[in-house]
């Protein structure tokens, strides 16, 4: 069995982040290597990333949490949530596919209150709703979690 281990990010790595990040469609914004932590294969590939961002009010996201096709269902993406969350004691937030949030749920992430929110993520709240009055999101629709602290 093939294992892998987590690294931090470094300069050299923005691009292939950028690639995965592309690659399985997901928010391309805010894409900062020094926040990234990194699963990478024996031969030292890449084959994960995630990420904290950190938004001007605040706010804290789990974000950026992908994974290269083959290597989805061996928990890379379990150890690098993990890792970011052991790095976090304050309110986590999320965004993702409303189909993900069982997945997360697992980390002890719920659904969020309009009223709990930070600006940010108030933000995202409403264009989440004009993307979905204007068709442009898909029927899966975005949901919004939090992970209260430690």
């Amino acid at each position: 069995m093939q294992t892998f281990s987590l690294r931090p990010a470094a300069e050299v790595d923005a691009a292939t982040i950028k690639r995965l990040i592309h690659q399985v469609g997901i928010n391309p914004l805010g894409l900062y290597w020094q926040n990234f932590i990194l699963a990478v294969d024996e031969q030292g590939r890449m084959i994960g990333c995630g990420q904290i961002k950190k938004h001007f009010d605040g706010s804290h996201e789990l974000a950026s949490i992908a994974v290269t096709p083959n290597w989805r269902g061996r928990g890379v993406a379990k150890a690098i949530i993990q890792d970011l969350m052991s790095r976090q004691n304050s309110l986590l937030y999320l965004t993702c596919r409303s189909g993900l949030v069982p997945f997360y749920q697992k980390f002890g992430f719920e659904p969020a209150e309009y009223k709990e929110l930070p600006p940010y993520f108030r933000r995202i709240y409403h264009l989440k709703g004009l993307f979905e009055r204007l068709r442009l999101m898909p029927a899966e629709g975005l949901a919004i979690l939090v992970k209260r602290g430690a």
